[in-house]
């Protein structure tokens, strides 16, 4: 608990993370109110407005793009006393590394809850505000809303945990970040366009995601683009499952391989 509350105070001090919460609430609260605000059946090519089931959840999937940033941030996290130079020090006043890097784990997943937590509400606000100013009744109760806002409020909370898994394996601050986001916005893309390959989809973590915020459009524009059967997700409770095994493997990953290794 003490290498916990010590890491929480690195954290807090550390500007970096008030810059993910700030950009939690910018991007995802501003991404939801202004897709809300236009109207998602005046996109290009238009979509189910937010008076309709698919529109709605549409709208609320296209958050997990985002993801981007939690797993950039634990990537930097995991590296950065690395490339500061400051892990030998840590190091020797705590020389237990399994327990230090278990209380940076913790302190992370913490993070990360926290940043799901303020994308859900920020994205929450503006969607309500936006849909409210404009008169539009939304296609879901209220509850489920804000259900599906917390289950992608989770799902960022496990890609920080990836992202610090990365940093973890890679230790040089820059690659672990290209990775990380590379593998988000090329990677993935990439395998949804192979007709075949892409039936792996469902089990990469954007298509856990996917399943657990029952986000099928882009599945389905691909498939329909490659004219190809529809690429079936998991069911949610799967999907989520999937996502924990993801976060589990990061964490072994963020704590067994810097314990053989050189802090230097």
């Amino acid at each position: 608990m003490n290498l916990i509350r010590a890491e929480l105070r690195r954290v807090l001090a550390t500007r970096m993370w008030t810059g993910l919460l700030l950009a939690a609430v910018a991007l995802d609260g501003g991404l939801v109110g202004l897709m809300a605000l236009v109207g998602p059946e005046n996109f290009d090519p238009p979509m189910p407005g937010l008076h309709t089931e698919e529109g709605l959840r549409s709208i609320l999937g296209i958050l997990g793009f985002t993801a981007f940033v939690p797993a950039a941030a634990g990537a930097l996290a995991a590296t950065s006393e690395y490339r500061h130079g400051t892990a030998a020090v840590t190091f020797m006043f705590a020389p237990r590394r399994g327990r230090v890097l278990a209380a940076k784990l913790a302190t992370h997943a913490i993070v990360g809850l926290g940043y799901g937590i303020a994308l859900a509400g920020s994205a929450a606000v503006a969607l309500f505000t936006v849909a409210a100013a404009r008169g539009v009744s939304l296609g879901l109760p209220a509850p489920t809303v804000l259900a599906l806002l917390a289950r992608i409020g989770v799902a960022m909370a496990v890609y920080l945990l990836v992202g610090t898994g990365v940093g973890a394996l890679l230790r040089n601050q820059v690659a672990a970040v290209c990775v990380v986001v590379g593998y988000l916005y090329l990677a993935e893309p990439v395998l949804m366009m192979i007709p075949g390959v892409n039936a792996l989809y469902p089990l990469l973590p954007g298509g856990a995601t996917a399943a657990l915020t029952d986000f099928t459009y882009v599945a389905d524009a691909m498939s329909a683009q490659l004219g190809s059967d529809a690429v079936a997700l998991l069911p949610p409770a799967a999907g989520a499952l999937l996502l924990t095994g993801y976060a589990l493997a990061a964490a072994a990953l963020a704590v067994v391989v810097p314990m053989r290794r050189d802090i230097t």
